[in-house]
């Protein structure tokens, strides 16, 4: 029997994944990876970096990719939820400048996996949300780059969390457009 359940979305190479939880009284347990497990579905990383945040409601972190040492993500919350997008960067990808987003929390279990060649983000929607990420490369900051959050070419529907507009660090407020993203990176992904 699988331990997870690898369910593709629209978007090439984008998986959601719900792993099976095994419960009591005493509480639950489950897998969150499994090498073979994850080769069989196709998905034949080598993870070399795990990362962890912890946010308030409104915050947005995002929309972010790597230039120099693209990095492929397996991300869950593992306290509270989030909304968290994928936005497809690979040139020759029928999806090309496509979004996809799903609801990640603590209860739901699931997982987002992105590959390389994505830009990534997320929103907090309960009153907090611990994140984590296993990463198949080392973040890189000269290779860091993002896309603004509210680029109308790409037209994610973020959560209105409270009506108030998301709360984005000084970085993330400055953010390129997606045409600026296209004339400055021709040949990225």
């Amino acid at each position: 029997m699988s331990k997870f359940k690898f369910i593709s979305t629209p978007i090439s190479g984008l998986y959601v994944i719900e792993p099976t939880v095994f419960g009591d009284q005493r509480g639950y347990f489950m897998e969150t990876y499994q090498y073979e497990e994850f080769c069989s579905a196709g998905l034949d990383m080598r993870f070399v970096q795990d990362n962890q945040s912890r946010s308030r409601r409104g915050v947005l972190r995002g929309l972010h990719f790597q230039t120099a040492r693209p990095q492929g993500k397996l991300v869950r919350a593992v306290y509270g939820e989030v909304f968290d997008v994928a936005v497809d960067l690979r040139r020759k990808s029928p999806t090309f400048g496509k979004w996809y987003g799903v609801t990640l929390s603590a209860e739901n279990k699931k997982q987002f996996y992105i590959p390389e060649g994505f830009a990534h983000g997320f929103m907090v929607v309960s009153q907090e949300a611990e994140f984590v990420y296993k990463c198949t490369d080392y973040y890189d900051p000269s290779g860091e780059g993002g896309l603004m959050w509210n680029d109308p070419d790409i037209g994610v529907v973020w959560p209105s969390v409270g009506g108030c507009e998301p709360i984005l660090s000084d970085k993330d407020r400055r953010r390129m457009s997606f045409a600026e993203y296209k004339a400055e990176y021709p040949d990225l992904f």
